[in-house]
């Protein structure tokens, strides 16, 4: 929201009172208060009348630092709030000088000024990272009554701005307004289905503001060198997050928002849906389900969507009696082929619905102020909206999705969640403007709970549309309906990479598009994107999305790229692992993994897929494809090339390949099943050493189904001599090695008639000696 026209005037109809001098701090309780006032202060004369901001620095966590920005500070706080973790602050450092007090957490700082002028600085070590200069802390008054709370951050030279959510817009931010407000907009406009109030800078820092309502960010796009943030009301918080590696800031954000969940190993696999409004019975999916068997095509979870309720009835969690008769039955004869099951719902509930009544009876859905219940037509006729600040509200909804687990559902498609009006009342008296954007944490939690109740710990898997701050707990999410085209497919991946650098570890998207039918090719080159994202899943708007109603190419990729997915199931699950420990995606955007590459910094048609994989998806029929490989000598996956990076490529490629490259000095650990996502990745794994070079140390994690490090290689060279050592597991495995020389003898391990080595079982610890030759 712009507060000013142009570099010196206030847009007309606005009044701002800004800091711009300090008058006096106060140090307690291991935080640091500031008083500003909105003029000079030059005598007593001058301190009637005026304005007085409240500024209090705190830590919650060593590494990051809260700013709490007040005008009035007897407004009431309704809520919700979002759930942030936090200690007492023992760990901050708290200083004042003649020149400036300072609060310091872990290797940031914060610096107030004590001079005439108002100014606030951020210091990593002695290095100046940001700050809110003189007159960029402010309360803004609007014509009409409207207040609000403004801040101003400095972005330097050279400096890109990321995230605030899934946005399909340009992946690197700067020049963008972005207004954190759910909407159900498609893939194809600036809106977005999550919006996160938190981005993320090349220079290794974020910030997050702690509002969950209608923050406004114009990032160098009101004024060119800052981000500016404002939210409604009488008071702003917000935290800097130093890194200095962005991961690292990734973690250090998501040990305050919350860390995401690991979702069951069976939900890599490839998902299939019915599609949205197609016409489908238990035959129906079982052509799809034995089709998919008979081609030899791996499948691992059937998800129903909407129509396995009858026509409004959305939501009553009963299935259409006219189409599926035995639901019960037929569930457990699809899961006898060895599938998961995935049901569609929503947190809205029509006037036909049975539990329209019942909700209305018992209070469970959001009123008026007037105390009717809220209502519409768009979607749903007669729509209401279940009222999950109510937890007897909460416990009905959870009631109706244990019989459905109970009857062998496995999942749920968590629809919807962002058409959510602000002329309501809640049960627990939130503020309905902040609730709009936060009403989807506290649906995803209801049913992601269930899950986790019934099926148990790591066990729970959702696939959510919309997310606020925080929804990263409550895995998995997908892109929204995106169009069958190549443009779609592009900024589904921006969107994807946004999301992860916001936090959010799992994010998959409609393979082929959700809306009309793509074209063969544009399916086949998703397909090799989608079975090389964090999950992947077959879906679409009026047609079936079985691979055969394009061409029988298109099986033999469907084919080629699920078995491939199956074997780096070791690989992804670890990396799952890590997203959630520290909070890094697993589909990564290039600056990540490489901050010290300036030509990392705006890539947003490749990605890494872990952290030694690098994926550039095909966006044209033709197969040309332009991506960059960072410094060092790259292997093909596939083909076994080597590349030195460092450059730009063009080249040329089939249906069955794409840029797929495993950086240098990396262990891919592949599994021996390509037909199953959950299985024993230790068994018979092999173990594949890329390009290792001389002096390198390197290891890697190999996980069971339930993310236990089960097996750790370790591998160092020195000269000619590679050492690895293995620890755990104590089954069989091979080594190969992959871009760099050839074995010529070993110790520890027997040397094949092929160059790779096999490492029979053992107990304890494994000491593997190569010499190359």
């Amino acid at each position: 929201m712009k507060f000013t026209d142009g570099n010196w005037l206030i847009r007309e109809g606005f009044t701002l009172s800004t800091a711009v001098q300090a008058h006096d701090f106060m140090i307690a309780d291991n935080k640091l208060t500031a008083y500003a006032s909105t003029r000079p202060i030059q005598g007593r004369a001058n301190t009637i009348n005026g304005q007085l901001l409240t500024i209090q620095f705190h830590s919650p966590l060593p590494g990051v630092i809260g700013v709490k920005l007040v005008h009035f500070a007897g407004t009431v706080d309704h809520g919700p709030h979002f759930e942030l973790a936090g200690g007492s602050g023992d760990h901050v450092q708290i200083t004042e000088n003649d020149d400036y007090a300072e609060l310091k957490s872990g290797n940031l700082s914060v610096r107030v000024n004590k001079g005439p002028q108002w100014s606030v600085d951020f210091y990593r070590g002695s290095e100046r990272i940001t700050g809110s200069a003189f007159k960029s802390m402010a309360h803004v008054e609007e014509n009409g009554g409207a207040v609000y709370m403004r801040e101003e951050l400095d972005l330097t030279v050279g400096e890109w701005v990321y995230g605030l959510g899934e946005r399909f817009t340009s992946f690197v931010k700067n020049g963008q307004v972005v207004d954190i407000w759910n909407k159900d907009g498609g893939t194809s406009s600036e809106q977005a289905y999550k919006n996160i109030p938190f981005y993320i800078t090349n220079k290794g820092y974020g910030v997050f503001v702690n509002d969950p309502g209608a923050v406004s960010f114009e990032v160098a796009s009101e004024k060119v060198k800052k981000v500016q943030f404002s939210v409604p009301g009488e008071s702003l918080e917000y935290f800097v997050i130093d890194g200095p590696e962005p991961k690292e800031v990734l973690n250090k954000y998501t040990a305050l928002t919350g860390k995401p969940s690991l979702p069951p190993a069976w939900t890599f696999g490839l998902w299939l849906t019915t599609s949205f409004t197609t016409n489908y019975d238990e035959a129906t999916v079982n052509s799809f389900v034995d089709g998919m068997a008979e081609r030899d095509l791996p499948l691992h979870v059937f998800h129903f969507d909407c129509f396995w309720m009858r026509e409004f009835h959305w939501t009553d969690f009963k299935w259409d009696e006219r189409t599926f008769p035995d639901p019960e039955g037929m569930l457990k004869r699809l899961k006898e082929k060895g599938l998961k099951i995935c049901v569609w719902i929503n947190p809205y509930i029509a006037q036909r619905s049975a539990l329209f009544e019942e909700g209305k009876k018992h209070g469970y859905l959001v009123k008026r102020p007037n105390g009717d219940v809220w209502q519409w037509n768009l979607w749903q006729p007669g729509m209401a909206l279940v009222d999950f600040t109510n937890p007897d509200a909460c416990e009905w909804f959870a009631g109706y999705l244990r019989d459905l687990v109970d009857m062998g559902v496995d999942s749920f498609k968590t629809d919807f969640g962002e058409r959510i009006p602000t002329d309501v009342v809640y049960h627990d008296g939130s503020d309905p403007v902040k609730m709009h954007n936060y009403y989807t944490q506290l649906y995803n939690k209801v049913v992601f709970e269930v899950l986790e109740e019934k099926l148990g710990k790591n066990e729970a898997a959702l696939f959510a549309r919309s997310a606020t701050a925080g929804g990263q707990k409550f895995p998995v999410h997908w892109g929204g309906d995106c169009y069958a085209d190549y443009e779609s497919m592009a900024e589904s991946l921006r969107g994807g990479l946004s999301l992860g650098v916001s936090g959010f570890g799992f994010w998959s998207h409609d393979i082929g598009g959700f809306e009309n039918t793509a074209p063969a090719d544009v399916f086949k080159r998703w397909l090799a994107f989608g079975l090389l994202s964090s999950h992947s899943r077959l879906h679409g708007s009026s047609s079936y999305r079985v691979p055969w109603a394009y061409d029988d190419e298109a099986v033999d990729v469907t084919r080629f790229f699920t078995k491939l997915k199956c074997r780096l199931m070791p690989y992804l699950f670890d990396t799952a692992v890590e997203a959630t420990e520290q909070g890094v995606p697993t589909m990564r955007a290039m600056f990540l993994e490489f901050p010290e590459d300036p030509a990392s910094e705006m890539l947003d048609r490749q990605y890494m897929l872990g952290d030694s994989v690098l994926v550039a998806p095909v966006f044209s029929k033709e197969g040309n494809v332009a991506y960059y490989l960072p410094e060092g000598r790259w292997t093909h996956l596939l083909t076994g090339e080597t590349i030195e990076g460092g450059k730009w490529r063009k080249e040329n490629y089939d249906f069955f390949s794409l840029p797929l490259f495993v950086r240098p000095n990396s262990i891919l650990v592949m599994g021996a099943n390509d037909v199953k996502p959950d299985y024993d990745y230790a068994q018979d794994a092999d173990v594949r050493l890329y390009q290792i070079e001389d002096g390198a140390q390197v290891t890697r994690k190999v996980r069971n189904v339930k993310g236990e490090t089960e097996l750790e290689i370790a591998v160092s060279r020195e000269g000619s001599t590679l050492r690895i050592t293995a620890d755990g597991a104590g089954k069989p495995f091979n080594i190969s090695l992959h871009g760099f020389g050839q074995a010529a003898s070993v110790q520890g391990g027997q040397l094949n008639a092929d160059g790779s080595i096999a490492v029979g079982a053992f107990s304890g610890k494994v000491e593997i000696q190569v010499t190359l030759k």
